[in-house]
């Protein structure tokens, strides 16, 4: 079978909207942020055939799960009906326990989490579907997942990936084509130097909308719970955005010396990049991310000065050590 390597954005909107088989995206913000992501995966990522392969139909899957969010918004109004309790939402650099902590509060039933494949797959293939039947988009995860550590082994010591435990709803901010996972994925820093520049309301705007519908989904499956635990170090550099989209929300900071964090990180992106791309420098990846993460830092302690109260601080040790006696810390 031929692989398509065109990262044209007419072509890859007609695939979309062919495989979903409608072609309303309702709220359009996402094209331009995609039209600079194309580019530069055209341009900068020096992508081998099968990376801009991989990376067209990367993109052509989360415009069809926003083709079928909105399908489901319309057949299906009283989904942004749902109110979202104020949520605990776990930031802190990478590799500083994040994970560890926010899947031990995942399994409070008290709490909604968002697992790999809902955030993968946050619309149901068929909004009518009963709830409760076999739900087609677990095996297409789990398979997605498998093919992922097959290709790049490393990342199974990195990252404990699993389609059916709790993850980083930076996979639902990627809907926007507004987050920092294709610069996760591939070297386009004329990507990562527009995003810096542009608002990111319209992508926390859009992720509560897909919690709404995530929740939903949950409450007709007969779970109930009292709020969301969220996670994602994406949220360090608007941790105000966060507090403005879901007000009164802790936020719980977790902290390792960058040191050992930051070179963590670097082995990870590198093991992404190496999947897709020809050439990859670990250096590089270590001067974008060094100094992303250093920026996010920074903006993340600005707010911390004007809300004082929201903030929950957790060390990786602590965690490591007693993440049950730090869920305590967090609920007290």
């Amino acid at each position: 079978m031929e692989m398509n390597t065109d990262l044209d954005e007419a072509s890859i909107l007609a695939e979309a909207t062919a495989k979903a088989g409608v072609a309303d995206f309702g709220d359009e913000s996402f094209r331009e942020p995609l039209r600079v992501l194309l580019r530069a995966l055209d341009t900068e990522a020096r992508l081998l055939d099968f990376g801009r392969a991989a990376q067209r139909g990367r993109i052509v899957e989360l415009l069809v799960n926003r083709l079928r969010a909105e399908r489901a918004f319309r057949a299906h109004p009283e989904i942004l009906d749902e109110t979202l309790g104020a949520p605990i939402v776990i930031v802190g650099l990478p590799r500083t326990g994040t994970t560890l902590l926010h899947r031990t509060l995942s399994q409070d039933p008290r709490l909604f989490s968002a697992r790999w494949y809902e955030c993968r797959f946050p619309a149901p293939f068929d909004p009518d579907a009963p709830a409760g039947a076999d739900d087609p988009r677990i095996p297409q995860a789990k398979a997605e997942v498998q093919a992922m550590l097959d290709g790049s082994p490393a990342l199974a010591a990195i990252h404990p990936l699993d389609a059916m435990a709790a993850d980083e709803e930076i996979l639902l901010l990627e809907h926007s084509f507004l987050s920092t996972v294709p610069e996760s994925g591939a070297n386009v820093p004329s990507y990562g130097r527009w995003l810096d520049a542009h608002d990111q309301r319209p992508a926390y705007a859009y992720l509560k909308k897909l919690l709404q519908l995530l929740q939903w989904q949950k409450k007709r499956a007969g779970q109930h719970a009292e709020r969301w635990v969220l996670k994602t170090p994406h949220h360090l550099g608007f941790a105000d955005l966060v507090l403005e989209t879901f007000p009164g929300a802790l936020i719980v900071q977790t902290h390792r010396d960058p040191l050992e964090s930051i070179p963590s990180l670097a082995s990870m992106i590198t093991a992404l990049w190496v999947l897709v791309a020809e050439k990859v420098d670990p250096k590089e990846v270590a001067r974008q991310w060094s100094a992303k993460m250093a920026a996010a830092l920074q903006r993340c302690l600005e707010v911390r000065d004007q809300h004082p109260d929201r903030f929950l601080d957790v060390w990786f040790l602590d965690a490591a050590k007693d993440p049950v006696g730090q869920a305590r810390r967090i609920y007290a």
